[in-house]
């Protein structure tokens, strides 16, 4: 297990930015392949972006590809979403979780992912 803590969200008009930011507990936070998901009011958890544990894979989903980057600091302990361009439907609790160490890939589904933090509020006004 190793605990996450998300900051960075807040309120934004559409078309702006924020960075998210998780820093981990443990500096075994190297092992993990790491992911970023959201739910919004009335809607289930969804995969946003995941990153492998060196950086060298990452995956998005449809609705954030080009707007959104997904990165990690292993010497921080730390992972990041920089989200550009956002638009109303973003509005949402963003999670950051730590997913298997191996086999070494990037994971999508929430079942591979051991802890989570505690979320942060994203809106996005239009």
């Amino acid at each position: 297990q190793v605990q996450l803590v998300e900051s960075g969200g807040g309120l934004v008009q559409a078309g702006g930015s924020l960075r998210l930011s998780c820093p981990a507990s443990r500096r075994t936070f190297v092992s993990y392949a790491m992911g970023w998901f959201r739910q919004a009011p009335g809607k289930e958890r969804e995969f946003v972006a995941g990153i492998s544990w060196n950086a060298r894979s990452t995956y998005y989903a449809d609705s954030v590809k080009g707007r959104f980057t997904i990165s990690r600091d292993n010497t921080k302990n730390t992972l990041y979403l920089q989200m550009n361009n956002l638009k109303p439907e973003d509005t949402a609790v963003y999670y950051c979780a730590a997913g298997r160490t191996t086999p070494a890939k990037v994971y999508t589904d929430p079942s591979d992912f051991g802890s989570w933090g505690q979320g942060t509020q994203v809106t996005v006004s239009s």
